[in-house]
């Protein structure tokens, strides 16, 4: 595919409507020189038939944040108000970035829209983002803006403490832009995505763009009641008890009263409910299969990925149409392998190290 095709490609890819015209007039050439690409791009395979529907292997969009992580971990226990010596670390995340990362890991071709600045992390998150096969192309980049920074504090056994972001450049991503998303978005096998987005625009795409299924991230109980009107457009959603406890109404004190959290997220239509319950595991249910399996004893080293695992392996399985039995203990296993490392995201997260894992604690 020559360069002038790529260029191309791409516009009828964001825009499959796009006129030839349109086109031309966006590359500077004529509409004959258009007419000539687009017909040796047919002849390759790379569009088919009118409409210039563009032939794409199956593939997962995450809309969402793109941070860079500053992590404390302390020696010993930690002494509030006080120096404490340890480590400090800088990384990528953001959880809709380690989403589509995991995802990646896990071979599934992914599509990351986010907002970053037009800085030195930024352009490292792009960077990042070519090394693992992670497209990026979607996103906005901001001049003048710096990129969303994060910024924990966890203990000496990897819990984190407390947190400071820094995440106004999301409030950036507005509805005109994401209307221009909105063919990457339908033809996605599933879009997931976390509350780190402006409220208008949640509610904007899973609203009008309505041809994918929907999974969501919470991130946290604040953000999480952007979507509390809303939570019905999602397929799966994957809460805390506390956030459950908050899109519910329900107060979660015992088993039963997850089943009644998850049977109202149910009645509002949703059709895959995971409620983590912290040190006391996970329920899950789905309208036919209500669960409860507990937490596995691991070596937990850091617990800040174990969430975006959680939902990339939920995303995985959903795409190969996997029951929510194998779905729920696959996730667990990969939210496993996120705890056991003391980056974010465990660079050896795969399928085969998830299977791996079950095998060991006899989760078959």
């Amino acid at each position: 595919m020559t360069n002038r095709e790529k260029e191309i490609l791409k516009l009828i890819k964001d825009d499959p409507l796009i006129s030839q015209q349109q086109l031309a007039d966006i590359l500077g050439i004529t509409r004959s020189s258009v007419a000539v690409h687009i017909t040796n791009l047919l002849k390759k395979g790379y569009i088919k038939g009118k409409g210039y529907i563009v032939t794409e292997s199956p593939y997962i969009t995450v809309i969402g944040g793109s941070n860079i992580d500053i992590q404390g971990f302390p020696n010993n226990k930690m002494i509030f108000k006080d120096s404490n010596p340890g480590k400090v670390k800088i990384s990528l995340g953001g959880v809709g970035r380690n989403i589509a990362e995991n995802i990646v890991r896990l071979g599934i071709d992914t599509k990351l829209i986010s907002v970053i600045g037009s800085d030195i992390y930024g352009s490292k998150i792009i960077e990042d983002a070519k090394l693992i096969d992670l497209d990026v192309s979607q996103c906005m980049i901001l001049e003048g803006f710096p990129t969303s920074t994060y910024l924990s504090m966890l203990d000496e056994k990897g819990d984190m403490i407390t947190a400071v972001n820094q995440m106004d450049i999301f409030e950036k991503m507005d509805i005109p832009f994401i209307k221009k998303k909105k063919n990457i978005i339908n033809n996605s096998k599933l879009c997931v995505i976390d509350t780190n987005l402006p409220k208008q625009v949640i509610e904007y795409i899973v609203t009008n763009f309505t041809n994918t299924k929907y999974f969501l991230d919470t991130v946290s109980s604040a953000k999480a009641l952007k979507v509390k009107d809303i939570i019905g457009k999602f397929h799966t959603i994957k809460p805390n008890k506390i956030e459950a406890e908050m899109l519910s109404g329900i107060k979660i004190s015992s088993l039963n009263d997850a089943w009644k959290a998850s049977k109202y997220f149910l009645g509002q239509g949703v059709k895959r409910v995971f409620i983590s319950l912290g040190d006391e595991g996970l329920f899950y249910n789905d309208g036919i299969t209500q669960k409860h399996i507990s937490n596995f004893k691991v070596n937990v080293i850091n617990t800040t990925g174990a969430g975006d695992a959680f939902v990339a392996a939920l995303s995985y399985c959903y795409c190969n149409d996997y029951d929510i039995d194998k779905t729920a203990v696959m996730a667990m296993a990969a939210s496993v392998l996120a705890l056991s490392h003391e980056d974010t995201i465990n660079p050896s997260m795969s399928v085969e190290n998830i299977n791996k894992i079950i095998k060991e604690l006899n989760l078959c």
